[in-house]
């Protein structure tokens, strides 16, 4: 095993990562897939310095000494923590990255990928494999989404562009999800949310069965074939749009929630 204390500028290369673990509190965080070799680049750093540990089985670890992973959501200790910092690792790493106020950007894994945040935004950029996004208030946006996606937060955004997930799962209080997918056959996406809006918008030509329910949000949808029903103390939207092999569910008590339909090709 091999340590190194990070208190000023510096890069560093890796032989053999197999999996990497991050930890930051303030500042920017970008961890990129490489084909070459791991490396770290820390371009601004305050007091205290980053530990940085890479192990004998190929873990390696960059963090402050006392802000853990379990901890990590409910981290409120003060101090400056301000670092800027790159690191590159192979796309079939798998990657565990934490900030508390930080920016972050995850980009091209194709492994397991889980991120935290307390209120930093987290973009996901063309990750794909298993990927868990938990945060306080911090937002997430998926790019070019491909695989599971799961994401919980209080008050946190979650935005999917151009996704074809084959599991989506998330879960709001307060936060708004809004996504824009390209169902597979065996797609399932499952939102519910408090009082965040939700709106999904589906290709023109998509089979999918459709729940939708809101206790005292209104629902609306731009597919003519699902039937709107209302009694007293809930909303709804069901049907099959064409054959009807992927779903979609959508859940809110006091939120609207909107189902568009995308342009023909």
């Amino acid at each position: 095993m091999r340590q190194w204390t990070i208190d000023k500028p510096e890069q560093l290369v890796f032989d053999g990562v197999s999996r990497l673990n991050v930890r930051v509190v303030a500042g920017r965080l970008a961890v990129l897939a490489s084909d070459g070799p791991a490396t770290l680049e820390v371009t601004d750093i305050s007091d205290p310095p980053l530990m940085v540990t890479h192990e004998d089985d190929g873990t390696l670890t960059v963090a402050y000494k006392d802000l853990t992973w379990d901890g990590l959501l409910g981290w409120l200790r003060a101090g400056r923590r301000r670092t800027t910092l790159t690191l590159t690792v192979p796309k079939d790493c798998p990657v565990n990255a934490g900030v508390v106020s930080a920016s972050a950007v995850v980009a091209g894994f194709e492994s397991r990928t889980s991120v935290k945040s307390v209120s930093g935004e987290v973009v996901l950029d063309g990750v794909s494999g298993e990927i868990q996004a938990d945060t306080v208030s911090g937002d997430v946006e998926s790019r070019g989404l491909v695989g599971d996606l799961s994401f919980k937060s209080v008050s946190g955004e979650l935005t999917v562009a151009k996704g074809t997930p084959r599991r989506l799962k998330a879960s709001t209080v307060s936060g708004r999800i809004t996504a824009d997918l390209e169902l597979p056959p065996t797609g399932h996406v499952t939102l519910n949310s408090v009082s965040g809006e939700i709106v999904v918008r589906l290709p023109h030509t998509v089979e999918s069965d459709v729940t939708i329910r809101s206790t005292s949000g209104r629902v609306g949808s731009a597919f003519p074939e699902l039937s709107i029903g209302s009694q007293p103390g809930m909303k709804t939207i069901s049907g099959r749009i064409g054959g009807g092999m992927a779903s979609l569910s959508a859940t809110t008590l006091s939120a609207d929630v909107t189902l568009l339909r995308g342009e023909p090709a």
